[in-house]
């Protein structure tokens, strides 16, 4: 081996070992406890394909899968165009325009515990701010996180208001990037604001709206903190995410097997949701 073949393994030894220790083992650990019970205290025993065909037949499993879902079709939607709506507001020239900039991103970097502890006494029914400012307009409290047709809403809002920020800079980078020149021309035409908005601005933002459509739609498959903090998975197991199921089945019930089996089941639901998004998307922005 060449001195240069031989710096370069070097170099890349570090990131190597760091890949195997914290991916490639992980994964090939989770895939090998499929097939295996264990409960943290006695040693591993082979399950064959029992972890699975329980997983086909667990009710609890596929409502959750039904709430994470139910869950992404408001989330995903309202981020996107949240996101969209305040990028296009700070790309004007506003006043103090940094500072409303960082204002929306930090959200992003505050802990996810403290934020859901935080909306959970907004939404609080008998004393949280958002049914006292509903009083003064003569509307009767909701009960936001103990109503099971209203909980998973409500935690839906406080996800997208919390990683709304990262998003918005995603679209603001897109909007950089259109030229100068096709506005002006777009203008020139006469065209209205709307106009402008849906044959400019918003096809050339097609591959940015994708890279969110994607990676709000991983985050949400991943759904824990919040409902696990604000709600426990009540009520009536309406917020119950896919996560905050195996997590229960792992530390509660010390079913490692099982709760892998759980993991493996989510990657693959995750990767041919966003499979089909990407074709779907794909599709229209090459027609």
């Amino acid at each position: 081996m060449r001195a240069e073949e031989r710096s370069g393994w070097l170099l890349a030894a570090p990131y190597v070992v760091f890949l195997v220790l914290f991916a490639v083992y992980p994964i090939a650990f989770a895939l090998a406890l499929v097939g295996m019970h264990w409960d943290l205290v006695t040693p591993p025993a082979f399950a064959g394909a029992d972890n699975v065909r329980a997983l086909a037949g667990d009710a609890r499993f596929w409502q959750a899968v039904e709430n994470t879902f139910v869950f992404l079709a408001i989330h995903v939607p309202l981020q996107i165009a949240t996101a969209l709506g305040l990028a296009l507001a700070l790309d004007r020239k506003l006043v103090l325009r940094a500072y409303w900039r960082a204002a929306f991103f930090l959200p992003v970097v505050i802990s996810g515990a403290v934020v859901a502890i935080l909306w959970s006494s907004l939404y609080a029914t008998d004393v949280g701010l958002i049914n006292r400012l509903l009083a003064h307009l003569g509307i009767a409290p909701v009960p936001w996180l103990t109503d099971p047709t209203t909980a998973m809403p409500a935690i839906a809002v406080m996800v997208t208001w919390k990683n709304v920020g990262f998003y918005v800079i995603i679209y603001l980078a897109g909007l950089q990037y259109i030229p100068q020149s096709c506005r002006d021309a777009i203008e020139l035409d006469g065209a209205s604001g709307w106009q402008r908005f849906r044959f400019l601005t918003l096809p050339l933002l097609l591959p940015q709206t994708l890279l969110v459509l994607t990676l709000s739609t991983i985050n949400g498959f991943q759904l824990f903190i919040e409902p696990y903090v604000m709600t426990g998975g009540g009520p009536l197991r309406r917020t119950y995410s896919i996560v905050l199921y195996l997590y229960t089945n792992a530390f509660s019930y010390q079913k490692m097997g099982y709760a892998a089996t759980i993991g493996v089941a989510l990657a693959l639901i995750i990767g041919a949701v966003v499979a089909i998004q990407r074709r779907v998307l794909g599709a229209v922005e090459t027609a």
